[in-house]
């Protein structure tokens, strides 16, 4: 009689996979609330002490480390002296076995959890029973995902060894016993306030496959940190899949937004960076705002909204060729007039970091790991380091700039007025050339740069871009500070009566 052993935390779809498996003449063997489960079910299961012929002990930390376990897991069949062996000591082969794990990530994410009960849910025996089938896998099915029940069912109905099956379950249990130890290893290290330790074990979930990456000759997929986290969390409510570059500029459309989470705000992205960004008093006004900055660019681009999208702001949307849009909510009949657009895919919800999470940055060979960039400051710490004090009208246009530029790509340069960028300058070589770049956006538009605000992600090397700016009229300059030349930069700005802010903080996004 071929034997089963089950041991899961999650029991989806459990009941009914024992039961087949009995139909096709398998032995349940189980532990704990499984073997209660599948008692109450009606089937009959024996515990894992009749097969060891020794208790449970230590709590039930030491149930399933015992020979008469993985012996019966590890015991090649085509090796005669492996039968031989397990023959001699009276061991039974086991055939399946179903484990997940205990849930360690879930009780480590508790507000609140005390360290005992977060190192309780170390799972010691079931990664090893993994290890061990998975090893075997030529003779022994092993299954962590319920969603693998049906798979092999219908291959043990058939009477099919389906090597390649087996393969890729031993696959799927090695990276789960992997993702595993690497959250244990986090959890460890963030312990002991360690944001970067000697080992950086990564471990991510696919939440989807993709067409192709950047260019259709790359090939793609999604991972994320767990599956419906992060951009994961969000639901489609509309439009084709998602491709790589549209989850890039999502990210770049929800970085943008993120400073404005308590105001009406707007942010049209195209390649990652900002083409426009406002705020206002509605998600239209706002809208309409944020497009004024570069209505050629916004071609083809990704927006983001602060707030829920109503009928009015989908309207005048849906007259623009957009990629994708994404917002808290969208009123019913607004996803009904985006819908009339088949391309455009429409995404509702929050995604957010996790607590601590990090930025990744791939080189060759390597791995770049930083702190996520923090939300911008506006704080009272802030330097005015020119003789002219900046206006109540320039306070909120320099706010406003502080956080815009931050999601802008280096060097950046954001013009900005009443609460919307009207020349943005991204990517530069030079900061001058950023801030030539924001003023001939702004000109080419129409809009007027006379009494604009300026926002700079990091200092002025020269005075070159203050003399740039005082001659398109901008009269008051938020930036870093921090140059060996600022007081040249500084004495440029007094010459020209601008006022000027330093932060203290860089905002560089290569």
């Amino acid at each position: 009689m071929p034997r089963a052993l089950l041991s899961v935390s999650d029991k989806t779809g459990l009941v009914p996979f024992a039961t087949q498996l009995v139909q096709h003449g398998f032995e349940l063997v189980s532990t704990g609330g499984t073997a209660r489960a599948l008692r109450e079910s009606g089937l009959t299961v024996r515990d894992v002490s009749d097969i060891t012929g020794f208790p449970e002990m230590l709590d039930g930390r030491v149930k399933t480390l015992h020979p008469n376990v993985h012996g019966g897991l590890l015991a090649r069949r085509d090796i005669p002296a492996h039968m031989e062996a397990i023959a001699a000591h009276h061991i039974s082969t086991i055939d399946l076995v179903v484990v997940n794990l205990y849930p360690f990530r879930e009780t480590a994410a508790r507000p609140g959890v005390h360290a005992e009960d977060v190192i309780e849910n170390i799972d010691i025996g079931g990664p090893s029973m993994l290890r061990s089938a998975a090893k075997n896998f030529e003779s022994v099915w092993v299954l962590v995902d319920p969603s693998d029940y049906a798979r092999v069912l219908s291959a043990i109905a058939s009477g099919s060894n389906d090597h390649d099956l087996r393969r890729l379950l031993a696959e799927k249990a090695y990276a789960h016993t992997s993702s595993y130890d690497a959250a244990i290893a986090q959890w460890f290290a963030a312990q002991r306030g360690e944001p970067f330790p000697d080992q950086y074990p990564l471990a991510f979930e696919k939440q989807q496959a993709l067409r192709y990456g950047e260019n259709p000759q790359q090939r793609a997929a999604f991972y994320v940190d767990r599956i419906g986290s992060g951009l994961g969390a969000l639901t489609q409510l509309g439009g084709k899949e998602l491709s790589f570059n549209n989850l890039l500029d999502l990210e770049g459309a929800l970085l943008a937004i993120e400073p404005f989470a308590d105001q009406s705000a707007c942010a049209i992205i195209k390649h990652t960076t900002p083409c426009g960004l406002a705020t206002g008093t509605d998600a239209l006004d706002a809208y309409k705002k944020a497009l004024a900055c570069d209505p050629v660019s916004a071609f083809g681009s990704v927006i983001a909204f602060s707030i829920p999208v109503d009928v009015a702001a989908a309207e005048a949307i849906s007259s623009l060729f957009v990629e994708c849009i994404v917002a808290p909510s969208f009123a019913d009949e607004a996803v009904e007039i985006l819908g009339r657009k088949k391309n455009l895919r429409v995404l509702a919800g929050r995604a957010t970091w996790p607590v601590g999470g990090m930025d990744f940055k791939r080189v060759r060979g390597g791995l770049l790991v930083q702190d996520r960039a923090p939300v911008p400051e506006i704080t009272s710490h802030w330097n005015v380091v020119s003789k002219r004090q900046p206006s109540a009208t320039e306070q909120i246009d320099l706010a406003f700039a502080w956080r815009a530029v931050a999601s802008v790509k280096s060097n950046a340069i954001v013009l900005v007025r009443d609460g919307a960028t009207i020349g943005i300058g991204a990517g530069q070589m030079s900061r001058v050339d950023a801030s030539f770049l924001a003023v001939h956006k702004a000109t080419t538009v129409g809009h007027t740069t006379t009494g604009s605000s300026l926002g700079s992600d990091a200092f002025f090397p020269f005075r070159d871009g203050i003399d740039h700016a005082a001659a398109a009229g901008v009269t008051a300059i938020v930036q870093p500070g921090g140059s060996v030349r600022d007081a040249e930069v500084i004495a440029a700005a007094d010459e020209h009566g601008i006022a000027m802010v330093f932060t203290g903080a860089r905002l560089f996004r290569h």
